[in-house]
């Protein structure tokens, strides 16, 4: 049946289909409105059947009409095609107009009669086009190698302005799920949307995945964008373009092009340094063990502020800088406030004026500022690591405190950043580390990455990606350090009072 609706197609359209639809003469003069009105490119879509079965439906197509005479008119069907077969194009010439309201007819007969195929066919074509939207029908009674076979082809399309954008591209294409790791890259070139997804992402999560698509200006895609598809088991989903003038049509191949291992800390759950019998040196630890924390803060230190800062005139008893909170994208949430510790010394080591809230990956030790008597030496960043990280991400907020003191003491006029950061380094053995002093100008160094931000009212995702500077070796040895800072200077003595940063939802992604 295929076969047959080819042959009829093919020979059809290798004709001159319409060679002359009626005579112009003594016709109504319909110039002006043809050129106005009529005349133009048009866009709109054909539905197939064949022998009353739909074959085919809604396929986009535009079509051609000029003026041919003062009354008559040609019309354009170019470049048809079928199932992927290319059949030429179907012309109506001299087709005569007729008037009722403001609605505008024509009509067309042809009769073929082709021995070398066996083929006799009379084709009717009728049409109508009623401010600017026009629709012609295709009646073809066929007989091809004395089977009867009847074809029919509708079209309906609307005029163009002649504005219509004719680029047809995906210029954006994402997933809302924390199971994609990886971002969809789009290949222009190539016709391809890949992403990489969690390794422990199962083929129902795969096959569930919902795309949120952007295309060119008042194109079309299908299928649609926010439609479900089955991205499981190397399933590859094809999407079309369609421009918005259906001149430009392109197809994108979009699968899933790996796994990549992820690591999630959600700061849902807390404890306190149960080590300590002082209540008020119970500071807050994120996760269930005091004694192997999920993550450090500088908590310890606003700690021997609380206990000890009396031997050097200091007197603390607010908060801890570093706590959880119920003001979070899902469960607890870490804040991180800078807070006033009045400044000084405790046996010969500097306290800040503000003490800079910070949470990171690693250890604290704040006696190693008075023993080595260098503060920078208390923040052992870094935690053995043994994937290769490719980017960290997460959700904040952050409010800038004042006022900003400097690392004299000094009140001054200026504003609080946070900072995210997010550091490989290599090491020899298990006990080597950055610290405060060296943690982003360290020689060892192998990738980093580092974000800021001022103020920001409402939960924001972040995102670093780490740039490598050196070449990543399986058989080395790396520790990886991620750092969240309430006051960007803070290391430098520098930071506002108050400044408050609320971190929730790390994810570590990795190789």
């Amino acid at each position: 049946m295929k076969k047959n609706l080819f042959y009829l197609f093919a020979l059809i359209c290798s004709m001159s289909l319409f060679t002359a639809c009626s005579d112009d003469d003594d016709a109504p003069d319909y110039s002006k409105v043809i050129e106005s009105e009529i005349a133009g490119n048009y866009k709109g879509t054909l539905d197939i059947k064949l022998e009353g079965t739909t074959i085919a439906s809604g396929l986009p197509k535009n079509i051609t009409i000029s003026k041919a005479g003062n009354s008559t008119i040609n019309l354009l069907l170019a470049n048809f095609s079928l199932m992927g077969m290319d059949l030429g194009d179907i012309e109506l010439k001299d087709c005569q107009l007729s008037q009722k309201d403001n609605s505008y007819s024509f009509t067309g007969i042809q009769s073929l009669n082709i021995e070398k195929y066996q083929l006799k066919a009379d084709v009717k074509a009728t049409g109508t086009i009623v401010d600017g939207t026009i629709t012609v029908q295709l009646d073809i009674a066929a007989k091809l190698n004395g089977l009867s076979q009847n074809v029919q082809v509708t079209y309906e399309g609307t005029k163009m302005t002649g504005n219509e954008s004719s680029e047809a591209k995906i210029t954006a294409f994402t997933f809302e799920s924390e199971l994609v790791t990886e971002r969809p890259v789009i290949n222009e070139e190539d016709g391809t949307i890949v992403f990489k997804v969690d390794e422990d992402a199962t083929a129902a999560d795969l096959s569930a995945l919902v795309p949120v698509i952007t295309v060119s200006e008042g194109a079309i895609v299908t299928p649609k964008s926010g439609e479900a598809k089955d991205f499981s088991n190397g399933n590859k989903i094809v999407y079309t373009v369609l421009s918005e003038d259906y001149s430009q049509m392109k197809t994108y191949t979009v699968f899933v092009a790996g796994t990549q291992k992820v690591r999630e800390y959600s700061f849902d759950e807390w404890t306190k340094d149960l080590s300590q019998t002082d209540e008020k040196a119970q500071f807050p630890i994120i996760g269930t063990d005091h004694n192997n924390p999920l993550w450090t803060s500088c908590n310890q230190a606003v700690m021997l502020i609380k206990t000890l800062g009396m031997l050097g005139g200091i007197t603390y008893t607010g908060d801890y800088p570093v706590r959880p909170t119920d003001d979070a994208v899902s469960g607890k949430a870490i804040l991180m406030e800078s807070v006033f510790t009045t400044g000084g010394a405790i046996f010969g080591t500097p306290v800040p004026k503000v003490t800079a809230a910070t949470a990171f990956l690693g250890t604290f030790n704040a006696m190693a500022a008075v023993t080595e008597g260098d503060p920078m030496l208390s923040t052992k960043f870094g935690i053995m690591f043994p994937d290769k990280p490719l980017e960290v991400r997460g959700f904040f907020k952050y409010t800038a405190g004042t006022p900003f003191y400097n690392k004299e003491g000094v009140e001054v006029d200026k504003k609080d950043e946070c900072a995210i950061s997010a550091v490989l380094y290599e090491i020899e053995n298990e006990e080597e580390t950055l610290h405060g002093g060296n943690i982003y100008t360290a020689t060892n160094i192998v990738a980093s990455a580092i974000f800021n931000s001022g103020d920001q009212q409402d939960y924001t995702p972040f995102s670093l990606k780490l740039a490598y500077h050196k070449e990543y070796d399986t058989t080395k040895k790396y520790k990886f350090a991620v750092i969240l800072s309430a006051s960007k200077d803070g290391a430098a003595y520098e930071a506002a009072v108050g400044s408050k940063l609320f971190v929730d939802n790390v994810s570590i992604i990795c190789e």
